[in-house]
C-alpha cells in the first residue's frame, strides 16, 4: 500500500497517522474531520501529511480504522450471495426478489464501539450452530456521499439464526465482535477504483479449512449505487462506512469455530486478520445443518 490511513493507540490516548512507502506521519485532526470536508480538501490534509512522513509509527498498536462512524452493510450483491442464503432458508424467492429489483438491500451492522480491527477477536453467536465470515470491500465514504476510501472487512453471520427467519436478521448480524474493520484506510485517489479481487482463508490449527475467492466485479450493483441508496433518507456528518457484500460463501457443510483464524485479503488493501472467539450464552443453541 503506497499511502495509508492508520489509526493508532498512543498511550492512553489515539491518533490518527497516514503510511507512506513505510514512512510515518501524523495527521492533526480525526477521521470525522477528514469525512465531514469536501473529498478535496481531506486529500489536501493527507497529503501534507504524506509529504512529511519520515518517522516510526506513533503508536503501540492498531486500533479499527474508524472513530464517530457507523457501519452499515448491503446484502445479496452478488450471485453467490443470493445461492447461499437460499441454502440458508425456506424463504428463497425473497432473497431473488432483492438480487434483481432495484433497491438494495441496506442493514445497519456496527457502531463504531463495537467494531474490532485486525488481530482482534471476532465473534461468533453460542446459540448459533451455523456461522461463517463475510469477506468485503467497505467504502469509507464522507458527509455527502463521495467516496474517500476502501478498506476490508469481515461482516460476521450466523446463518442458522437468519435461515430461520429473514426477520431474524439482527440477531444473525448484529452482535459483539460481529464486525472487523481494517487494517487501514486506502484514499479512493491512490488506488485504482477496482474490480478488486478478496481472498478469504479459515485456518484451523494452523491448517487451511477453507479458502475461497471473489472480486468486485461479479457485484450486481456498482459502489455509487449502494452509496446513492444509503444515502436516500439518512445524514452521516461524520461520514460512515458501507460494507459491499459479499461474493464468498462457504458451502453448507463448513462452519467456523471457536479457536479459527480468519485471513480477508486484497492486494491494494492489505490483510485482514481475526482470531474467533464464541459470544454469549449457548441457551437454545441449534445443531448444524
Amino acid at each position: 500500500m503506497p499511502i495509508s490511513l492508520h489509526h493508532l493507540r498512543a498511550g492512553s490516548t489515539s491518533r490518527w497517522a497516514v503510511c507512506h512507502d513505510g514512512e510515518w506521519g501524523e495527521l492533526d485532526g480525526t477521521l470525522a474531520d477528514l469525512l465531514a470536508v469536501p473529498l478535496g480538501q481531506a486529500r489536501a490534509v493527507v497529503e501534507a501529511a504524506a509529504r512529511e512522513a519520515g518517522g516510526d509509527m506513533p503508536g503501540e498498536e492498531t486500533l479499527p480504522p474508524v472513530d464517530q462512524q457507523e457501519v452499515w452493510a448491503a446484502g445479496v450483491t452478488y450471485l453467490r450471495s443470493r445461492d447461499g442464503r437460499k441454502e440458508e432458508s425456506g424463504h428463497g424467492a425473497l432473497y431473488d426478489h432483492v438480487y434483481d429489483s432495484d433497491r438494495p438491500e441496506i442493514f445497519f451492522k456496527s457502531s463504531p464501539w463495537r467494531v474490532v480491527g485486525d488481530r482482534d477477536a471476532v465473534g461468533i453467536r453460542a446459540d448459533s450452530g451455523w456461522d461463517v465470515p463475510e469477506a468485503e470491500i467497505g467504502l469509507v465514504l464522507n458527509a455527502t456521499g463521495e467516496v474517500f476510501g476502501y478498506t476490508l472487512a469481515n461482516d460476521m453471520s450466523s446463518r442458522s439464526i437468519e435461515g430461520e427467519n429473514p426477520l431474524y436478521l439482527p440477531q444473525a448480524k448484529i452482535y459483539d465482535r460481529s464486525c472487523a474493520v481494517g487494517p487501514a484506510i486506502v484514499p479512493s485517489w491512490a488506488v485504482d477504483p477496482g474490480p478488486f479481487p478478496i481472498g478469504l482463508r479459515v485456518l484451523r490449527e494452523g491448517r487451511e479449512a477453507y479458502a475461497g475467492t471473489t472480486s468486485t466485479s461479479a457485484m450486481a450493483r456498482g459502489f455509487e449505487d449502494l452509496a446513492g441508496w444509503l444515502f436516500r433518507a439518512l445524514s452521516f456528518p461524520a461520514g460512515v462506512i458501507l460494507l459491499t457484500g459479499t461474493g464468498v460463501v462457504p458451502d453448507a457443510d463448513f462452519t467456523v469455530r471457536p479457536g479459527d483464524t480468519i485471513e480477508i485479503t486484497s492486494p491494494a488493501l492489505g490483510t485482514l486478520t481475526n482470531p474467533v472467539v464464541a459470544i454469549g450464552a449457548a441457551t437454545g443453541a441449534k445443531a448444524q445443518p
